[in-house]
């Protein structure tokens, strides 16, 4: 592993020591080509994607209980999204403005090359992947990269230009029933020079969600607050400590639910939610309007609790943020 990589993954696994509200567990973690699978006893739980006709990795599947899909891959009208992932848009100085949530439709076609992705997410390194005191774990180093297509209009890794180093963290807990909560951190290092992050309010959130549709607000699912506040209209673009997307599919109620970590001086992030299917926190303000620049050699870090369950109410779901809260406090003691 590259110097500078192993540098960013410690980073991202420096406050990801924890074991944790449980390590009894019947996790399991194994490797294929292109992807790092978590299992929960015979469920494929999670699984880190890094497919390389994708242009960005991400996680997919994530399942229920019940092993249905909360999150889907390949969805319509918009095929860039991609399950749940972390992505922005982002200018290296003297380089292109790079939407790396958009190109192309973040997948590459080898019949029609043309049409293909300009710039990618590349997945460097698989670093991780085992189970440790009952908590599975992925890791990976990955490069932010422009202008990957050479001059014959297919893809050429060696011809782009990285912009941001990358460092993806994932720990996951078995909770019992077929629950579990997942630990996402990540880095982002400017170790190519200052970085302009170019946001808009429609296209990032850290991480990205994208639900399956039969769990969607359009199909009868429930977008819930820790204030209590329901649906888009109510959540979009106001402050959560966590948001919770829920529905009955088949007889069986089931969702997944967002935690966020309030800064040390008590910010919360704003949050993007839409009914026909995506949600996720955006960074604090600070951090999160066009035009905000990463200094060269300076990370920005994120962090997001993901608890997988069956039917929660608004205590349980407090209950399971406040463990969420207390690993995180045992990481950092």
């Amino acid at each position: 592993m590259r110097a500078r990589a192993a540098a960013v993954l410690a980073l991202a696994l420096a406050s990801c020591v924890g074991t944790g509200p449980t390590v009894t567990s019947t996790l399991s973690v194994w490797t294929e080509p292109d992807r790092a699978v978590v299992r929960l006893g015979e469920r494929e739980l999670v699984a880190y994607v890094h497919d390389p006709t994708y242009a960005i990795p991400h996680l997919f599947p994530l399942t229920s209980p019940s092993g249905k899909d909360l999150v889907e891959q390949h969805p319509e009208p918009y095929p860039h999204h991609r399950a749940l992932w972390v992505v922005d848009r982002v200018q290296l100085e003297g380089g292109p403005d790079v939407d790396f949530y958009h190109h192309w439709k973040n997948h590459l076609d080898p019949e029609r090359p043309e049409l293909g992705h300009r710039h990618r997410i590349r997945h460097d390194a698989l670093e991780l992947a085992d189970v440790s005191n009952g908590v599975g774990r992925l890791g990976a180093t990955l490069t932010w990269v422009s202008d990957t297509v050479g001059e014959d209009g297919s893809e050429d890794l060696a011809a782009g230009s990285p912009v941001l180093d990358q460092a993806f963290v994932v720990r996951v807990l078995d909770l019992g029933e077929g629950e579990a909560l997942l630990d996402l951190a990540w880095t982002l290092s400017a170790a190519h020079g200052p970085v302009t992050f170019r946001s808009d309010w429609v296209h990032y959130a850290w991480p990205y969600l994208r639900m399956d549709p039969a769990f969607a607000g359009e199909a009868g699912g429930t977008i819930l607050s820790d204030s209590g506040a329901t649906g888009q209209a109510d959540t979009n673009e106001d402050y959560h400590r966590w948001i919770d997307y829920s529905n009955t599919v088949d007889g069986v109620r089931e969702g997944v639910a967002v935690f966020v970590l309030p800064t040390e001086d008590g910010q919360l992030p704003k949050w993007l939610t839409r009914e026909y299917g995506t949600f996720g926190p955006r960074r604090v303000d600070d951090f999160s309007g066009t035009g905000f620049v990463l200094p060269a050699g300076a990370s920005l870090t994120g962090r997001a609790g993901i608890y997988v369950h069956g039917d929660a109410d608004a205590d349980e779901l407090e209950a399971r943020y406040d463990e969420y809260l207390d690993w995180i406090e045992g990481d950092r003691r």
